[in-house]
């Protein structure tokens, strides 16, 4: 029977978190299962206590959003450890990407029972991080900034508070030069964001890559040009389906390592954190991580 540490952030949805782990917990002890709690400081911490249970041979379950998920799954990528989301955050874009089920007696049997499957992540480095690895995406420009602004938001909750987010973001976008090179192949265009993506959502469920396979071994890049502003709110709301991939000013690209920069310290943000601005570089690491989903 597994045994399972449960890593949970109380400063970021705490409550949220607790409350879904609660629902998963029963289920995981009824069946006979051993879980421990662990409550981190911060993310830095949440992923050393994740990094100490995986080198127990215990599942480690992330608790909480992709902040939390893409922190721990990066910190286990290439330890041979297993890892287990339990969402409870504002989007979910990686439990999304895994097709993880809502209910919480069906995500506690997958826990039980399902066969660790290798999915790719991310290396990212830059400037200011020299080596950090996330699982969903690298995404540099008005989302970033749109992100930003949805994180700091005190009176609105998820997809409100990206909605309120963009709009703020946008109406004070002013369009970058980007240089985004692809293995090697430089891309060159004045737009509003670049995207590096290993899941096909970000932002709260928005289907930025519709293409985009978490095992393939690639990055699907997405790079959206200047548009008016109302055609970029039209394309916006084709995020939800993916259907914005077949407007002329949006380009898919896929290659294994993508190198971003802007004529501009554009902010630049990975699975829903945003702390530092462009260039930056993304690199797949194939089959990296072992998830139960």
């Amino acid at each position: 029977m597994r045994q399972f540490t449960a890593v949970v952030n109380p400063t970021a949805g705490g409550a949220t978190g607790a409350a879904a782990l609660l629902r998963v917990a029963r289920v995981l002890r009824e069946a006979g299962a051993g879980l421990e709690t662990e409550y981190s400081r911060s993310l830095a911490h949440a992923c050393e206590l994740a990094r100490r249970a995986g080198e127990q041979g215990r599942v480690v379950l992330a608790v909480g959003g992709d902040g939390i998920t893409g922190g721990i799954g990066g910190a286990l990528s290439g330890t041979g450890a297993v890892f287990g989301v339990i969402p409870a955050g504002r989007g979910n874009d990686f439990a999304r990407a895994l097709g993880l089920p809502g209910d919480p007696d069906a995500l506690a049997r997958i826990l039980l029972d399902g066969v660790p499957q290798a999915v790719d992540t991310i290396e990212v480095s830059s400037a200011v991080h020299d080596r950090t690895v996330v699982l969903g995406s690298v995404y540099a420009g008005v989302d970033a900034l749109a992100n930003r602004h949805a994180n700091r938001s005190r009176l609105l909750r998820g997809t409100a508070s990206y909605y309120a987010g963009a709009l703020r973001a946008i109406s004070t976008w002013r369009p970058a030069a980007y240089r985004v090179t692809v293995d090697g192949e430089e891309h060159t265009y004045t737009g509003y964001t670049a995207v590096a993506a290993n899941s096909g959502y970000y932002g709260f469920a928005r289907h930025i890559a519709p293409g985009a396979r978490l095992d393939d071994g690639l990055l699907d890049v997405v790079l959206i040009r200047d548009a008016p502003r109302r055609l970029f709110f039209a394309l916006m709301k084709e995020l939800d389906t993916g259907a914005h991939i077949h407007r002329p000013q949006v380009q898919v690209l896929r290659g294994k390592e993508i190198r971003i920069e802007a004529d501009r310290p554009v902010p630049y943000g990975a699975d829903g954190e945003v702390e530092a601005v462009l260039p930056v570089t993304a690199r797949v690491l194939p089959k990296a991580l072992r998830v139960l989903h």
